[in-house]
Parts: structure tokens; sequence; C-alpha cells
């Protein structure tokens, strides 16, 4: 087969309608190999002709879209000097847009030999048992797509696994369940408008492996976080096919979602790959030029570092690294029309030696990209390395997984010893965190729950992680999570601690909704998912972890609806600019004020005196600041949030004097649907009675 020089860029095998370019970087191969693979596994392999600034390349004419593919480099075999070339390996392009197939776990994909793993070269061709790369057709008919671009400070995300959204799903049409096809169908948007949310995050999507360790037990890689290839759309969640198929897929399933207005987001996993440590497998970036792709150990580069807790680092500080990340986010923002990502384990992307560092490479090249500088960017500020909590030190650009949010919101409402002062913060954004860094409360990505931890539902009802399904004897997952536990001074009936629990989700639910900052709804918890006590279901592909549409909380769904819409109709609870605690634009209140139950404000002294389970909130709605400070303020009602986390009921006093004179009930978590039609009027100086263990909202009335 004849082949031209073609050209170096753009790397990975590109499409021009009448044959196909394929371009691999490699700084230590001394010869390539681009492997064609037929229908039935047989294998054509010819040398890319040309080595361009490290890029090897090759144009093929009359190869096109499906066509499989793989690579086999030639180079140093010398693990203690961090090189792990061996043409016997077939390597998926770190480029490449789709993948067909799974890996067979035979033991020629590994380096060595079973036998022997520390020292021995394993020689075995390992082409029959590994997945193939895939030449895609690149064209597609997006017609008007556009991005919705909902503000941050409009945004409302929720987080779902494309799979097990719509698995189970019985409007669904079972070929479709599963699939992003699935996500796509009317039956499943429907839910998300109904429930409200603005943007979807979606679990890994990147093309990623089942692991031989679960494979052997039983298990799968459910949530996905085990990337091998950052360019192309996870196979197995395609309905038409793995042949290219997965991104014509994957692309009509975000035009349809931005025609019902709903932002799509990409949690990605640019911390580590699929390849493992030492005595993983080769698969890709490890066979291609393992020295350039991963941080390795000084002094013993056969070994790798691993700040991820899955066995190496990608190593941030070279440039082709930098490179390939940066163009896979162009990729799916510019070609597959994704609107922001979620960055797994951030702070792993910020280690430019050894400490995490602010400033490092990867965020100095995302701040002047002029297109990724501009979606919406989402970091899990912490990684497992030393220094790694990084939570409210990431660039201004960038919104936060706000862990300190979710760990002090889930103390109030168990009773934990956790000062008022910090639940403060929480509510109102979380200002100590993020303000003095130039951010606004969209910096602060609030949540009680996430993929990672017990759903909702279980955080109520467990005291105690039950993963036995995973197989390591309990010895996975968190042992705090912070579950809600009854304790000796809660109900003992179990019809009243039924009650309770429920209560318990709706007031973690409202105080999430109500809180300034970007809210973020776990997947499933609006309708009472329950992984039976499984705090880390990562490997649970199955119904522990697939959506329960059959057994869908309706109450609990409706009352998340109706909060979520009276969030959105509220601008003080979206405010994009931080409250300063004195009044503003010629008002004679302060913008917030704190309260105890008796109608008093709060002092220092009372901020200082520790542990208290009570508080009221007034939030000022008549001259909320515009992010242009020269702007008119906008005008929204204000409110009165009652807080009761005690065991008991309490009653407050409202407050007197300028802070509103008339009030009326419009919400109540002791009732299992919020009415939101407004009850009678209470006044200043009236008593309201608060039921243990729930929150009210009051609406001052003009």
């Amino acid at each position: 087969m004849k082949i031209w020089p073609g050209t170096a860029f753009p790397l990975g095998a590109t499409y021009d309608g009448a044959g196909t370019n394929f371009s691999v970087f490699s700084e230590v191969a001394t010869r390539v190999e681009i492997c064609l693979f037929d229908d039935n596994g047989n294998q054509t392999a010819i040398d890319l002709p040309e080595m361009t600034a490290f890029c090897w390349h090759g144009y093929l004419p009359n190869v096109g879209p499906g066509q499989r593919y793989g690579y086999r480099v030639h180079g140093p075999w010398d693990p203690p000097s961090g090189h792990r070339c061996n043409p016997a390996k077939l390597l998926l392009d770190p480029y490449g847009k789709a993948v067909d197939g799974q890996v067979q776990w035979n033991e020629a994909v590994f380096p060595y030999y079973f036998a022997d793993p520390e020292r021995s070269k394993n020689d075995l061709d390992s082409a029959p048992f590994m997945p193939k790369s895939v030449v895609i057709n690149p064209y597609f008919g997006w017609g008007n797509d556009h991005h919705p671009r909902t503000p941050w400070h409009d945004t409302i995300i929720y987080e779902l696994h494309v799979k097990g959204f719509t698995r189970l799903h019985p409007d669904v049409p079972k070929p479709l369940r599963g699939t992003y096809a699935g996500l796509a169908h009317p039956a499943a948007i429907k839910h998300l408008k109904t429930l409200g949310v603005t943007a979807v995050e979606l679990l890994p999507v990147h093309q990623f492996i089942q692991d031989s360790i679960l494979l052997d037990r039983g298990l799968r890689n459910y949530w996905g976080y085990n990337s091998i290839g950052y360019l192309a759309p996870h196979n197995e969640y395609s309905s038409g096919g793995q042949a290219g198929q997965q991104v014509q897929e994957f692309k009509q399933m975000v035009r349809t979602l931005h025609e019902r207005g709903i932002e799509v987001i990409l949690d990605v996993v640019y911390n580590h790959t699929a390849e493992g440590n030492h005595l993983g497998p080769v698969l890709s970036m490890k066979g291609i030029d393992n020295a350039a792709y991963y941080r390795l150990v000084d002094r013993q580069k056969q070994y790798y570092m691993d700040y991820t807790g899955t066995g190496n680092s990608l190593n941030m500080r070279h440039p082709h690294v930098l490179q390939l990340i940066m163009d896979s986010l162009r990729f799916w923002h510019l070609e597959m029309h994704v609107d922001g990502f979620r960055f797994d384990l951030a702070a792993t992307l910020a280690r430019e030696l050894h400490d995490v560092d602010r400033l490092s490479a990867f965020f100095d090249i995302i701040q002047q990209d002029p297109v990724i500088s501009q979606v919406k960017l989402i970091a899990e500020p912490w990684d497992v390395g030393e220094g790694g909590y990084q939570v409210g030190n990431f660039p201004p650009l960038w919104s936060e997984w706000n862990g300190k949010y979710r760990d002090t919101v889930r103390d109030y409402w168990r009773g934990t010893d956790r000062t008022l002062g910090e639940f403060a913060n929480r509510l109102t954004g979380s200002s100590d965190l993020y303000a003095l860094t130039g951010r606004r409360p969209h910096a602060s990505l609030n949540f009680i729950t996430a993929h990672d931890g017990f759903t909702l539902s279980d955080l109520v009802s467990y005291n105690d992680k039950h993963n036995e399904a995973n197989g390591e004897n309990g010895q996975d997952g968190a042992n705090n999570n912070r579950s809600w536990n009854c304790g000796e001074e809660g109900p003992t009936d179990r019809e009243d601690i039924n009650i309770l629990r429920a209560r318990q989700q709706r007031n973690f639910l409202a105080t999430l909704m109500l809180s300034i900052g970007v809210p973020m709804i776990a997947g499933g918890d609006e309708i009472g998912r329950t992984q039976g006590g499984n705090n880390n279901a990562y490997c649970q592909d199955n119904e522990i972890s697939w959506y329960d549409w059959e057994h869908a909380d309706h109450a609990l769904l409706a009352f998340v609806s109706r909060i979520v819409q009276f969030r959105k109709r509220h601008d003080i609870f979206q405010r994009r600019r931080w409250f300063v605690g004195r009044p503003l634009h010629g008002e004679n209140v302060s913008d917030v004020g704190w309260f105890k139950t008796d109608g008093e404000q709060m002092t220092d002294q009372d901020w200082q005196s520790g542990f208290a389970r009570s508080l009221g909130v007034f939030l000022n709605g008549s001259a909320i600041p515009t992010p242009d400070s020269h702007g008119e303020p906008i005008v929204d009602d204000s409110f009165y949030l009652l807080f009761n986390a005690h065991y008991e009921p309490l009653t407050f006093k409202l407050p007197t004097g300028a802070w509103g004179d008339r009030w009326v009930k419009v919400i109540d978590t002791s009732h299992p649907i919020p009415d939101l039609r407004e009850g009678a009027e209470l006044h200043a100086g009236d008593d309201i009675k608060l039921p243990s263990h729930s929150m009210v909202v009051l609406r001052k009335v003009a």
C-alpha cells in the first residue's frame, strides 16, 4: 500500500474526504509503524515515512472512516532509564477519536512475563487482545446548534451517569437504554426539564478500560475513571456500533440537549491513565514515549509517581502532554460542542515538581487559551498526594467542588459540633475561601452528595458503609461519610425514623438550593435512589448503581422540582456578588442579617460561643448589586430563613424594627411537598414554632 509523507499536524488520524493523515508524537522512537486491521483482524503494517519535530507521520490515500488501526513503536527498551518501547505491543493512538473493542486480559498486553515481572521483557504480540483505534467521519450536521451559555449564577448542575440514568428507565426503548441516544430520548430530557436543572455533568465518557482485577471478581469499571483515550467517546455507551458511530451519537445527544437549553459538562480524568504503574499493561502512551507522558521517580525511573492512587500520574511538565490535554479540551468543545469540564483530582494537574503550584504551566495555558478560558471550568480541588487538599486555592477562572460546604452542611443537620460561623459562611457562598482571590460566589460549587460516597437516601439511613459487594472486605470507601445518625436523642419508633429521614433529605436539598453559589444535585437523589449503603459503587455496573425508576420517590421529586423553581424565580439566591453585612443603596438594614431564636441579632460573643443548632438568616432582596457596580441594583423579595437542627421543636421570635413588619411562610421542610401558596400573615415579634429537624422560609410582605 502506497503511503505519502503527509503532515505532522494535526496529530491523530485525520480524514479529508480522500484519505487519512496519521501522526503520532514520540521523541524516543527510532521507527513507527501504522498497522491497519480488516474486519477479520488481519494486519497490514506500514512504516510512517516522515518525522517532523518528533511527530511521525504519513498519509494513506483511500483510507477512510471505520478503518481500525494502531501503532507499533520501535525504540529503546530500558526501564531503569524510563523507556519501554517494544514493537510487539500494538498501541492505541493517544489522539484516536474512536475505539473499537475492549482489552482482553492476556499476558501479551503486559510489558513483562508473569513469571518474572521485575526483569523480563515480554515479546508476545498483543494485537489479538487489544482494542483498535478507528478513523472517524468528522462531518456532522449541527444545523443551528448553539451553546446555551447559561450564566454561572443561573446554573444548576445535575451529575449523572450516562448508562445508569436510563438503563432501567421504562419509557426509554430497550435498545437505547444506557446509551448516549438514551440520554437524548424525550423521556430522559422530560425528567431533566421537570427537575429544572440547566446542565448535566456526565461521569467520564472518555474511552476507558475494564480493569482485569474487577473482571476477575465478576465486576466492572462503572464510574469510568480509567481513561485511555482523551479524544474518544466511550464505545460501550453507543447504541449504534463502535466503528465511529459513537462519535455521531454523542454529537446527536449534545445537539438534542442544547435544543432544550441544557448544557453538557464532562468529568475529565487528565491526571492519570489506565496503564497503571510498572506492573500495569502497555496500551498506548507507555509504549509510545513513557518518559515523556508519565511522572517517573527520580533515580528510579522504572517506577511511577502516583498522586492519584491509581498507579501513575501524567507528566504535566512536558509540552506534548500539555498539548494533548489542551487539544483534547478544544476538540470536545469545538468539535463535540460540550460546554464545560470538571477536572478529576485537579490538584494533580498543578504539580510542577512536588508541591501543588497554583500558577503551574497547566493553569497558565488555560488562562491564555482563547477557547477554553471561556468555558465552564470546575476543579475537584484535591488529590491523594502530600498537600493535595486545595479547596479555595485555584485561579480566578475556576469554580471548585466545595468539599467544605458538603462537610459543614452535613455536620450541621446531623447535629455535630460545627460552629454557626462556618455554617453561615457556607450558606452565603464561602467568601472566606474565594473572595480574597478575586472570585465571585459562583466559584463555590455546592453539593451535599456526589457519585463518590453515599447517595442522599443512604446518607440519612446508614451509619456505616456496606461495601461487601465490592469484594474488598469493606476496606474501600471513606470510613466517615458524615452520615446522619439518630443517636440517643433521636426517635426510636420505625415510622418516626422514616418520617425524620425523609425530612432530612428535604432539609439537605432545600439548604443546597437556597445557598449562594452553584448547586449540584447528585443524579437520583431527587427520586430517593439508594445503593444499599454502598459508599463506593465504582465497580457496580448493575442494579446497585442504576437509577431505580420503578421505586422513585415522587413526593421527593415534587419537592425538589418546586425548590429548584423557587430558586430560579428569586435573584437573592442567585447573587453574583458577595454580601457585605451593611446597608447598601440607601437601605436602612444590612444586605444580610443573623438572628438568634429570641429575634435578637447575633453578637460577636454568640458567634464565638461554639456549638449551636438554630439560626435565623435575613436576606435583603431590596438592593442586590449587579456585577457592574455602576448599574442599577436588582430588586427582589426579602426572605427570612429559619433553621432548627435540634431533636426537639423550637420557637423562633420574628425580629422587630426595620427588618420587616409582615411575613408569610413559603417553604416548610416538615411537609413532604412544599405548598408554595402563601399562608397566613405573621408579624414582627410573633412566635413561629419549627418542628425538630426542619427549615422554614418566610417572605417579607412589602
